[in-house]
């Protein structure tokens, strides 16, 4: 179904993304490109779609393709006939049903009587059946545009599929509509995603990394139990490798004190008897001899250091980071909120149809639940205080609150990554210290001077972490709105641990059933 042959790409500034990545497609297949953040899953996906020229390889697909892109805001001057490529036919269908019979209307047309009708299913399929195919694309949210191109499928009908973080915006509802298709659909799938439920249903997955691309033959649970063998046949590579390394450092010495040993009693005895230029000739050889020995084991030492220090360092690549949120100080079942009635006027309507009424206990851990517009993130401004209320009461206790969402907008981009932990710095560690701590949070050295807005989704949240840990302020309350949005998977494991561990107020609102499911909620406010 399709080849992809040595691609290559660097960035304009000269920075090899990717290099001589070759992999194969087969008919019907589902595979599933994974990795972390910044290793050019997106930028493949393009190339392979043909929206991005690679530096160097091949691409060659047989059949029509159709490509789903995660950002859509390119099409917003578009019309949702235009984005579903069905705009000249529905033209040329109204211009023949007001009477005009030029040819190039019915050469247009292709026989596709049917193709109001069909958009227009398609649209309904997808949730979409209150939208037109005249309606502006930049009037819906990112779910919906999402949606849009996947009603697309229906009329395109392509035999390769091309699917770039597909549930990023997608409600509950949604996600289960594309899990089900993706699950069904006849067509070869290659995904990039880091929804686990996603990555579930592909056949092969695909790691690109630094060293190019690894094929798993299986789903993603496959794949990571794959992976945790790798791991911890590292492990055990770099313990031999140590055992190894002490015993060439234990021969090298043990021929070391032999040889002084030697020398000693040849000094002791001297060269009794025998001419002078004899003796320093059997010296200059002993200590020829000596040398050379001492040349062989340091090389063995110097090859086993550097055997040590490499596995030990993908080793460290393996292991996953561990933070967390600090320790709370508010006892459990004090009352934070209390919401009689609540209500928010939208367009001189109610928001909800009916008011809100709920009580939040410290230690209580809350799922905000519901489709996209329902209006999760209005209540959990109104808890933050952000927005009042319209009608009823909303009680909200002094705290400390924490608000995390999917952009991790509590950095600032315009700072640098170290300048940003140094406004954390409330105990005014030296320097150092603050660099020590970016490091120990997953943020090498070449990150420090750049600004936060180049920072990916994964090193967003460790950022936070460290911040969170130099300020020594743990929150009363942590507030998650879609976080796992932009976070690969092993970022996505490191905020599980953390949120997890958490003993504060939790609130969470996501549609990331993998991310809920793991952090142990306890109560449901349904909208």
């Amino acid at each position: 179904m399709g080849t992809i042959s040595s691609l290559s790409y660097t960035h304009p500034d000269k920075d090899v993304l990717f290099s001589n990545i070759s992999f194969n497609i087969q008919p019907h297949q589902k595979a599933a490109i994974v990795g972390r953040n910044g290793a050019g899953k997106s930028t493949l996906l393009q190339i392979i779609a043909g929206e991005l020229q690679a530096s160097s390889g091949s691409v060659a697909i047989n059949g029509l393709l159709y490509y789903v892109p995660q950002h859509t805001g390119q099409f917003n001057n578009q019309t949702v006939a235009q984005a579903l490529g069905a705009e000249a036919k529905l033209n040329a269908l109204h211009a023949i049903l007001g009477g005009d019979a030029s040819p190039q209307h019915f050469t247009t047309l292709n026989d596709e009587w049917d193709i109001e009708e069909r958009i227009q299913a398609a649209l309904a399929h997808w949730q979409l059946g209150h939208i037109t195919p005249q309606q502006n694309l930049q009037l819906l949210s990112g779910g919906e545009k999402t949606r849009v191109f996947m009603a697309g499928i229906t009329l395109a009908k392509p035999d390769v599929l091309l699917l770039d973080e597909p549930t990023n915006h997608m409600d509950i509802a949604g996600r289960e509509l594309l899990y089900r298709f993706v699950a069904e659909t006849k067509a070869t799938v290659l995904m990039v995603s880091h929804d686990i439920n996603l990555l579930r249903l592909a056949g092969v997955t695909l790691e690109l990394n630094s060293n190019g691309m690894s094929a798993y033959g299986g789903n993603y649970d496959f794949y990571k139990a794959q992976k945790d063998i790798e791991a911890g046949a590292l492990e055990l590579k770099l313990d031999d490798s140590r055992k190894q390394l002490k015993q060439a450092q234990q021969k090298a010495r043990e021929t070391e004190e032999k040889r002084n040993r030697q020398e000693a009693r040849g000094a002791a005895a001297g060269d009794k008897g025998l001419p002078r230029i004899l003796a320093g000739r059997r010296k200059s050889q002993a200590e020829q001899s000596t040398a050379r020995l001492k040349d062989v084991h340091n090389e063995k030492i110097d090859g086993l250091q550097g055997d040590v220090a490499a596995l030990r360092s993908r080793v460290e690549r393996h292991k996953a980071l561990r933070f967390d949120f600090g320790m709370p100080v508010l006892h459990k079942g004090k009352v934070l909120a209390e919401a009689k009635a609540i209500n928010v006027e939208y367009n001189n309507a109610p928001l909800w149809h009916e008011g809100l009424s709920f009580t939040l206990l410290s230690g209580d851990r809350v799922y905000i639940k519901g489709g996209n517009g329902a209006g999760k993130t209005t209540l959990l401004k109104l808890l933050m205080q952000q927005l009042q209320p319209t009608a009823g009461s909303l009680y909200v206790a002094e705290l400390n609150c924490l608000y995390l969402d999917q952009e991790y907008a509590l950095i600032n981009n315009s700072l640098t990554v170290f300048e940003q932990a140094g406004q954390y710095n409330h105990l005014n560690l030296p320097e150092h210290e603050v660099r020590m701590q970016l490091h120990n949070h997953g943020l090498p050295r070449e990150v420090w001077d750049k600004p936060c807005s180049v920072l990916s989704g994964g090193q967003r949240m460790k950022l936070i972490f460290c911040c969170l840990y130099l300020g020594k302020n743990a929150p009363d309350m942590l507030v998650l709105d879609e976080p796992t949005n932009n976070l690969d998977i092993a970022s996505q494991e490191v905020l599980i641990d953390a949120v997890k561990n958490y003993k504060g107020t939790l609130v969470v609102v996501s549609h990331d059933k993998n991310f809920t499911d793991a952090i142990a909620l306890d109560k449901i406010i349904e909208l």
